[in-house]
């Protein structure tokens, strides 16, 4: 029982900053009116409050795991909650739309170190048999605060002020500090050199292809500015690989992707959370556009697909070994590409609520069986010490795919949203609100119609996971025995 007690402490301990982080993916969107009040500042001018953050947390990734490698998880998984709650109280304290995209920025960088070391770290914290139930429900916490955020950024900001949004995180960092220095044992990796010319390559080119995203979404993607953008990426990515072949302690070892399980598994993540932030973007929209809900009525209703994943992804933890972590991500999927389905075409200005209940409901089981298989075949693939790489490499592409989605089915959205209505009127804002609502209606219609398409996509890429001997959700015998010695000897 002790043994429980103590596993399940440092569950609290590893997952309790890792939800934080996750709530702040989304949490400003419900709250952007006030602070564009409260600033001075227009809308569309506070995309950064949510972008950047999203841009810091996407480009340090990989570094960061690799820094806990290098330097002990626990230490640098510390350093990121303190950076976390000094970016937080600094967007409390901003008293401009600048001062609040840096403060942003800051949270983003501490969020990068927080989040793939809280799945090494609670990998490491538990024993081999119940290691995938731990990765699931360290899974169903991820996505509940990915889907809350809107949620809880509506709510605080109805009951207090928009200030309170970041100031919650203060005490939760402080709390969550203690609770892993008196809970979590000190790890690294396998490497103890850094490969710094890999570290500056990935975050340029990381950081450069999610701004591409981000711009080519609200200015168009065949502007001067987005296409060069999306060569400087490619170079920067290419450059990142050619060194990565090179190095003798890569930052992402390239066999990663020789591995059929890694690949497939991290398509199907990317495919999943584009689907997942686009349509939560534009649902969240609906709700309170046509359908005439405030912030927080908005973000209850959203429950039923937002708080599946944490009761299913616990469930599915236990399973994978069982049924297979690629059957499991390809019926998450699938499931999830029904529901959008659903939305989609029942979609209307006048839609009762109750109709969405069951679509919302499939899509939250479909998230809930897709993240927990997901990580589990992630560092499945990959040696025990190669842990914090594999989930870092993971991470990015979920932060890629996220923001690809927004932007994607944004430009989708416009472009239809324009094309069946009066563009004279719409710049003349002499639509009734009916005429607008159903042109915001069937703008919505299409961008989803490609998030199913995507999500889709990587349901049927998720049915091509194979099970062998070494199979998507453990490795083969030796190679875990040793893996968890070394784990072991690097303890403090």
């Amino acid at each position: 029982m002790s043994g429980n007690r103590r596993a399940g402490a440092a569950f609290l301990a590893a997952s309790a900053p890792m939800l934080m982080v996750s709530l702040n993916n989304l949490v400003v969107t419900n709250a952007l009116p006030e602070i564009s009040s409260a600033l001075g500042s227009r809308i569309p001018d506070l995309q950064w409050v949510v972008n950047g953050y999203i841009l810091a947390f996407a480009g340090m990734l990989l570094t960061a795991a690799a820094l806990g490698d290098r330097y002990g998880r626990r230490r640098v998984f510390l350093l990121g909650i303190i950076v976390f709650a000094v970016g937080s109280a600094a967007c409390a304290l901003a008293g401009s739309v600048l001062a609040l995209v840096l403060g942003r920025v800051v949270q983003g960088i501490g969020a990068a170190a927080v989040q793939p070391l809280s799945l090494t770290l609670v990998t490491g914290a538990v024993p081999p048999s119940r290691r995938n139930a731990a990765i699931g429900m360290w899974g169903g916490v991820n996505g509940l605060g990915v889907a809350l955020g809107p949620l809880v950024g509506g709510a605080v900001t109805e009951g207090l002020s928009w200030q309170w949004i970041f100031w919650v995180n203060v005490p939760v960092a402080v709390l969550a500090f203690v609770l892993v220095l008196r809970t979590l044992g000190e790890s690294r990796g396998a490497d103890r050199m850094l490969d710094l010319p890999g570290m500056a390559l990935s975050t340029a080119a990381v950081t450069t292809g999610v701004w591409v995203i981000v711009h080519a979404g609200g200015s168009g993607w065949t502007g001067p500015l987005s296409l060069g953008g999306m060569a400087g990426a490619i170079l920067l990515a290419v450059l990142f690989v050619r060194r990565e072949r090179r190095a003798r302690y890569p930052l992402l070892p390239l066999r990663f992707y020789r591995e059929r399980a890694f690949v497939l598994s991290n398509v199907a993540s990317l495919a999943m959370f584009f689907g997942v932030f686009g349509s939560i973007f534009f649902l969240s929209q609906y709700l309170q556009g046509p359908l005439g809900y405030s912030p927080l009525e908005a973000g209850l209703r959203t429950l039923p697909w937002t708080a599946m994943p944490m009761l299913v992804a616990p469930l599915i933890g236990p399973l994978i070994d069982r049924i297979g972590g690629g059957r499991l991500m390809a019926a998450g999927l699938l499931l999830q590409a029904g529901a959008l389905g659903w939305i989609a075409a029942v979609a209307r200005i006048d839609l009762p609520y109750a109709r969405l209940v069951p679509a919302l409901l499939i899509a939250g089981v479909g998230m809930g069986l897709m993240l927990a298989p997901a990580m589990a075949v992630v560092l499945g693939s990959v040696r025990p010490p190669e842990y914090g790489k594999a989930s870092g490499a993971n991470n990015t592409l979920r932060e890629v795919g996220g923001a690809l989605g927004v932007a994607v089915l944004t430009t989708i959205f416009r472009a239809h949203f324009v094309d069946t209505t009066d563009l004279v009127a719409l710049r003349a804002q002499l639509l009734s609100p009916v005429d607008s609502a159903e042109a915001f209606v069937r703008g919505m219609r299409w961008a989803i119609w490609v998030g199913v398409a995507v999500v889709a996509a990587g349901g049927v890429a998720a049915c091509f996971l194979r099970r062998g001997p070494r199979n998507e959700a453990g490795h083969q015998e030796e190679s875990s025995e040793s893996g968890e010695r070394a784990v072991a000897d690097n303890h403090a």
